[in-house]
């Protein structure tokens, strides 16, 4: 069974155009094609990523946040009451008014001291700025290296400036070392945060995340098989260049550099839109949607890329939205935290309830963010 459905997934005239099979994408006649099997090292390969990350964040991200002054701030320890630490565990981490009152019955305690043990367990809980701050230089790290990698592997080649060249004798395109590179660290490093994003700061948008290293992984295999890898490789380049801003605005933030912090963030909120939402669509997606057809009748694997594409396309878009409302936060003044983090809550007296999309709200009072 397991062989008719591997026949089934593998079938030519799935992934490949009309009178193409996979024989023709052997390696003969000077050509080096792709193969699925050159896949396998990216799981050894992000394991190592992960070792590496692991050294890097020790010894490098640690001085340089000592260098810039990053501190843990001190947290009130959180006194011990078996009552409130097993609600907290088994029914919530934001009780609700009625159930405030119920525990300060229970524990001898006012509400206001049942609110503040809550809110001190939640923070305790919540990752602390220097965690944040080496993650980040971590993703800085690579991404850095993988654009300025990027446009040395692509500069010279002329689909990189005319993307109709993208398609020239496709699929017959040999793939070059540099591609192969260029690919493998990308899927390995995809491959090492969809592993450690379980431990990693979890943001609102956790799902958004997973879809979008799924979708990753999933659009750069199926191009690295079907040798879309020409495009694959537009796709990462353009990928990465607003990622290597939005990793150094977040250090200038953890590191209270307020001014530094906005004027990166200004540029990576354009650079993101102009290339996520301009030339991702307009360049990349077109000439994957369009060109093609002059070459060959579309088939199951052409639609399918282009659905993954898409896929892409409308999680750049709903970061485009969280982008934009910070900008405006920022332009009006009240831009203090990132829409996506899980910020520390103020030691005030206020009270902090949960609202209808289950975020944190102040009802007498405002919570503190790095």
């Amino acid at each position: 069974m397991i062989e008719t459905i591997s026949k089934w997934f593998w079938w030519d005239r799935l992934w490949l155009p009309y009178n193409l099979m996979w024989t023709d994408l052997e390696d003969k006649e000077g050509r080096v094609y792709a193969k699925a099997s050159h896949l396998y090292i990216t799981v050894p390969l992000a394991v190592a990523f992960l070792v590496v990350r692991y050294l890097f964040e020790r010894l490098i991200a640690t001085p340089c946040a000592a260098l810039l002054g990053v501190r843990e701030p001190t947290r009130p320890k959180v006194a011990h009451n078996s009552v409130l630490e097993l609600h907290f565990i088994s029914h919530s981490r934001n009780p609700r008014q009625a159930d405030i009152d119920g525990l300060s019955k229970k524990c001898s305690l006012t509400p206001r001291q049942v609110e503040r043990w809550f809110r001190r367990r939640r923070n305790r809980d919540r990752p602390g700025v220097l965690k944040k701050f080496r993650e980040a230089s971590w993703r800085l790290a690579f991404y850095f290296c993988a654009s300025v990698g990027g446009l040395v592997a692509l500069y010279d080649k002329e689909w990189f400036y005319d993307t109709r060249q993208m398609w020239v004798g496709y699929p017959k395109q040999s793939m070059l070392e540099s591609q192969y590179w260029y690919y493998i660290l990308e899927m390995g490093f995809y491959w090492s945060l969809l592993l450690s994003i379980t431990f990693d700061v979890k943001r609102k948008d956790f799902k958004e995340q997973i879809i979008h290293h799924l979708a990753t992984l999933i659009l750069l295999s199926f191009s690295w098989c079907a040798n879309y890898i020409r495009v694959g490789t537009l796709v990462m380049l353009v990928h990465d260049a607003s990622d290597v801003l939005l990793e150094s605005a977040k250090l200038f933030n953890y590191a209270k550099w307020e001014k530094t912090c906005n004027s990166l963030f200004v540029v990576f909120a354009i650079v993101f839109l102009v290339t996520r939402l301009i030339i991702f669509p307009f360049w990349i997606i077109h000439c994957t949607w369009v060109y093609p057809l002059d070459h060959y009748p579309p088939f199951f694997g052409y639609y399918f890329f282009n659905v993954m594409l898409v896929v892409l396309l409308l999680l750049h878009i709903f970061w485009a939205y969280l982008i934009l409302r910070m900008v405006k936060k920022f332009l009006f003044g009240s831009l203090t935290k990132d829409e996506r983090s899980d910020n520390e809550e103020d030691e005030g007296e206020s009270s902090l309830t949960e609202d209808n999309d289950g975020h944190l709200k102040a009802t007498n009072g405002s919570a503190n963010h790095h």
